[in-house]
């Protein structure tokens, strides 16, 4: 059984973009998307144009994964024209560039370190720093990793993280976190007052919080699931990275095509360079990834996810606060 670099390098012959292949997803996505959105604002019945606005969030979210293989080099890497629409739509998408590339390859350096600065993802503190912490470590702690705070990922990930946050640090590093800011406020207003308010909401803020809460639950729980993995930098490898702290989302046909195969995770991982599109095939074509850890969209498992909170080193688990209280330790 492979591991270690030579399972990394058994992925390599699958890190091939085919450049009719990828802008047909970019340009099909995008013009589906874009249909959906006109639908808001055109149809008559309110109910057809509240299913366009459903539809246009998940052609986004869509869109978001094919942007999100772009910066790594996955697709379309030597097209100057996909740049440009991927820059785009990086600040329609309130992910700008230069804090997307930074933060995310930062997260794929680090992914389950427990001692590095957590950019990128999102915190895991150990049951021992936890309870250690003051209150207001804990409450912003908790904060950022409560249900709620997951699924307003549209204001809490994206108008602030990924836009005010990083501009008001590093104003020069990030100006294009300001535009994206400014274009998203300036278009709704344009909707709004062209088209009506609820034009507004329909076209663009529904399909920014089904984006942006989908995608934000999607990166907590392939990184925050039972039977996950954690470690210090001393026994941190990439390759145990990928395969034990990052998990298989099982998804119908459906979901896994408005994903665009995120939920291969362990894959994606392992090598960040494998088109979105050809991830089915590694798992297929590598017995070595065939057994990965898995979670799912069903209730059940978001919730299980969802209540998930500190790590414990001893036990090598994540535990919720009811353990953390039930353990005898005040939380």
């Amino acid at each position: 059984m492979r591991s270690g670099k030579e399972l990394i390098l058994a992925t390599k012959p699958f890190a091939q973009d085919s450049t009719i292949r990828s802008w047909w997803c970019v340009l099909s996505t995008g013009g589906l998307l874009l249909a959906a959105m006109v639908g808001t604002i055109l149809l008559e019945q309110l109910e057809l144009r509240i299913a366009s606005s459903v539809l246009a969030g998940l052609f986004a979210l869509r869109f978001f994964v094919i942007y999100h293989d772009h910066q790594h080099l996955a697709i379309l890497s030597r097209s100057r024209l996909a740049d440009v629409l991927m820059r785009i739509f990086g600040l329609l998408a309130l992910s700008p560039t230069s804090v997307w590339k930074s933060s995310h390859n930062y997260h794929h350096k680090h992914n389950s370190k427990l001692r590095s600065a957590h950019i990128g993802s999102f915190p895991v503190m150990t049951k021992e720093a936890f309870l250690k912490a003051p209150k207001s470590t804990r409450r912003n702690y908790l904060f950022i990793r409560h249900p709620l705070t997951i699924l307003f990922g549209y204001i809490f990930a994206f108008l602030w993280g990924m836009c005010l946050s990083p501009f008001f640090n590093q104003p020069r590093q990030h100006a294009d976190c300001l535009l994206g800011f400014i274009l998203h406020v300036t278009l709704i207003g344009w909707l709004g007052t062209y088209f009506g308010w609820l034009a507004a909401v329909l076209a663009l803020i529904v399909p920014c919080f089904i984006m942006h809460g989908i995608g934000a639950y999607l990166f907590y729980a392939q990184h925050n699931f039972s039977g996950v993995s954690f470690a210090d930098k001393g026994g941190w490898t990439y390759e145990k990275a990928a395969m034990d702290s990052s998990s298989f989302m099982v998804t119908g046909p459906i979901m896994r095509w408005f994903t665009a195969n995120i939920g291969y995770h362990h894959i994606h991982h392992l090598n960040a360079k494998v088109p979105f599109y050809r991830l089915p095939e590694v798992m297929q074509a590598i017995p070595e990834l065939n057994s990965p850890k898995r979670t799912s969209l069903n209730p059940v498992e978001i919730f299980r996810c969802l209540r998930l909170k500190v790590w414990d080193p001893e036990t090598q688990q994540m535990l919720s606060l009811r353990e953390l209280r039930s353990a005898g330790s005040p939380a």
